[in-house]
């Protein structure tokens, strides 16, 4: 048998039994490595719809005749749109399940996002962020649910973090390949290229993806056992957090098939209010890089629209860095140390820290370069908490993930 991947320091009851046989005896089939493409790719394009418009500002803004404070505003348009919305779409997910929610999520917004080209003025320009920012509302507490069903929890930080990182990837490369596109079809009708790539997204994965492995007529029972645990090969299933929260999956009877949100237990519990405050400071930081730095490097800076595109992208790309090697540290603290709280609290230390200092050394540098390089440290920290995050918010949502993440992620947005 494989030697335990808990060290012989732990207590005996944190010890991994030997793995047990599988009567089975057939392959597990990779059907959930389809599903986790087909998430890593909305995501990107998640985030490359949402960001692109901040290299489009300037533009924008010198068309339309409007300010950096009408800007501003549209910006907030979007954020109050899904802040709003939030919540009730996860919850959605919860009650009807993921595959038709998400599909609707991509599809409301890839539209929106196309006809950003076709705005005339503020105030139409204003009303169509707002919707957009409706149509993307749900896309993260959704992916977290599919995560939670597809794959088994040993591995999910790192599968977290390996999704997330293609978010921030997109983001990443909002600024470059908008540009790009900007100097051939100009802003508006790039806008409606970006608005086409979601919808091709949308009928790939409504015609292919399935809730839950059980429904998949791909996956066969080998995979289906793998995810539920039985023959999880790197962890054993009953090493559980330290009494994080109530689970949320109790309160609801299992045969119910639209779950009720037991909110007297949500909003008395200490560790959702933490979470969603932790949200809301990795949101604010995150919200300002990927809205605003492109303009910051033009107008601040004295960058040229051509060279904020690529100095953006490779500041921003850090975050896709720090959100991979934080989905590794979840899953390797775990198994280190069998605690969940306390791996995921010093993760989140280090984060943070790294993402104060960077900023404070980013804005007052005089060199460009120099500025460059800590507001990326800055941005590889907040990105490192993420995984982290994800992780301690899928496990104490329980049954209600969709709601309750979605509840989080809503005050993270107001933040």
């Amino acid at each position: 048998m494989a030697d335990s991947p808990i060290p012989n320091v732990l207590p005996a009851e944190l010890k991994a039994p030997e793995r047990p046989f599988d009567p089975i005896g057939e392959r597990p089939t990779m059907v959930r490595y389809g599903v986790l493409s087909y998430l890593s790719g909305m995501m990107f394009i998640l985030y490359l719809d949402r960001y692109c418009i901040s290299q489009a500002a300037p533009l924008i803004e010198k068309d339309l005749g409007i300010s950096h404070a009408d800007m501003g505003l549209v910006f907030g348009a979007f954020t109050l749109s899904y802040a709003v919305f939030e919540y009730w779409t996860g919850h959605l997910g919860d009650k009807y399940g993921s595959r038709g929610v998400m599909t609707r999520i991509v599809v409301w917004w890839s539209f929106f996002t196309a006809l950003t080209g076709a705005v005339t003025g503020f105030w139409s320009l204003i009303l169509v962020r707002f919707l957009f920012g409706a149509g993307e509302a749900g896309a993260l507490p959704n992916s977290a649910r599919v995560l939670k069903h597809w794959f088994p929890e040993s591995v999910r930080g790192r599968i977290q973090g390996f999704v997330t990182t293609f978010m921030m990837v997109g983001g990443a490369a909002a600024p470059f390949a908008s540009q790009q596109l900007f100097n051939v079809f100009g802003w508006r009708w790039s806008f409606v290229l970006f608005g086409i790539i979601g919808l091709m997204w949308s009928i790939a994965f409504y015609l292919w993806f399935r809730d839950t492995p059980k429904e998949h007529p791909s996956a066969n029972e080998a995979e289906r056992r793998l995810i539920a645990g039985t023959i999880d090969p790197d962890l054993p299933p009953h090493i559980e957090s330290e009494a994080m929260a109530p689970d949320l999956a109790e309160v609801t009877a299992p045969q119910d098939p639209h779950p009720a949100m037991p909110w007297e237990l949500v909003l008395h519990n200490r560790n959702v209010w933490l979470l969603a405050f932790a949200m809301a400071t990795m949101s604010a930081v995150a919200y300002a890089l990927l809205s605003w730095y492109p303009t910051y490097l033009q107008e601040a800076r004295g960058v040229t629209k051509d060279n904020s595109g690529i100095l953006a992208s490779l500041v921003l790309a850090t975050g896709a860095i720090g959100t991979m090697l934080g989905g590794w540290l979840n899953d390797w603290t775990l198994r280190v140390t069998g605690s969940q709280r306390w791996g995921r609290t010093l993760q989140s230390l280090v984060g943070t820290v790294l993402c104060a200092i960077g900023i404070l050394l980013g804005v007052s540098a005089d060199s460009l370069a120099w500025s460059a390089i800590f507001i990326a440290i800055a941005n590889f920290g907040v990105q490192l908490q993420v995984p982290a995050w994800w992780s301690c918010a899928t496990k104490i949502s329980g049954r209600h993930l969709g709601g309750v993440f979605g509840l989080m992620n809503m005050v993270g947005a107001v933040g």
